[in-house]
């Protein structure tokens, strides 16, 4: 297969795949919960998508591994690997507030290389290429609905957005040069600020499968990721279980606005 039918196969399996999985989840319903180890809810719901997109990858792509948020935690250091969220934003889902998504991240010698995050109740899909050193070549950029997407290049003002999520909160205690928002999904936060509505976006406990796929689109679409701790997150390390780590990260709009916001949002790393 040539690069460019590879990355052609990618992006219509990514698309097809997250559109019958959302498809279906919209049609479930609110649906009921329980709580996982970590505290966090789980659903049916959650469970069936997992088996579905782990499938349809074991199927469509033979020679690749799969990392999930319900099932496989343990990376297995194949070459290529796709790490997937069936449903970030559980507690949205399963209390009917309709902001969720479904998110695939493809990994290259345990580097993510592509992100796809499909949002169905907004029926948003974000997509983008990060090569990185990876050494791989094909399309570059990020895309929302195929249409191009950059990071803002404006200055921090009190019209202006900055995302947090609900572990962040003691950061309030300090002004903010923006107004702030908290969305209730990992991937959606920052996926605001590479679609150039937010400026910045922080969260405190993401975990791999929160991360993988927005690792991809927000560079390319010339935002900044800053670790908030010394934890070096990528290439992933094959036989290492990824269930308990957390990654806290700051994203902004431009590299020259990381020092505005990472001295308000630093000790959430700690």
């Amino acid at each position: 297969m040539t690069t460019e039918n590879f990355w052609s196969t990618v992006l219509t399996f990514a698309e097809t795949l997250c559109d019958r999985v959302g498809t279906q989840l919209l049609q479930s319903g609110q649906a009921q919960t329980t709580e996982k180890a970590d505290g966090s809810l789980v659903t049916q719901a959650d469970r069936w998508a997992d088996e579905e997109l782990r499938t349809a990858i074991q199927h469509t792509f033979p020679d690749h591994g799969v990392l999930s948020e319900e099932v496989e935690h343990i990376f297995p250091g194949t070459a290529w690997c796709w790490i997937i969220d069936p449903i970030d934003g559980t507690t949205n889902f399963a209390r009917g507030l309709p902001l969720w998504g479904i998110s695939l991240g493809l990994l290259y010698q345990g580097t993510p290389v592509f992100g796809y995050v499909h949002l169905p109740p907004l029926r948003q899909s974000f997509y983008g290429y990060w090569y990185g050193q990876s050494g791989l070549t094909g399309p570059t950029g990020a895309f929302l609905n195929h249409q191009p997407i950059h990071s803002s290049p404006d200055d921090p003002s009190p019209n202006h957005f900055f995302n947090l999520c609900a572990r962040s909160t003691s950061i309030l205690q300090q002004p903010i040069p923006c107004k702030i928002r908290i969305l209730g999904v990992a991937t959606y936060n920052l996926l605001t600020v590479a679609a150039g509505w937010a400026l910045g976006g922080v969260e405190a406990t993401p975990k791999i499968w929160d991360i993988a796929a927005v690792w991809a689109i927000v560079q390319a679409a010339g935002a900044t990721w800053t670790p908030l701790d010394s934890a070096t997150i990528f290439p992933l390390q094959a036989g290492t279980d990824y269930s308990r780590r957390s990654y806290p990260t700051l994203v902004t709009s431009r590299a020259d606005l990381v020092p505005t916001f990472l001295p308000l949002v630093k000790k959430l790393g700690k």
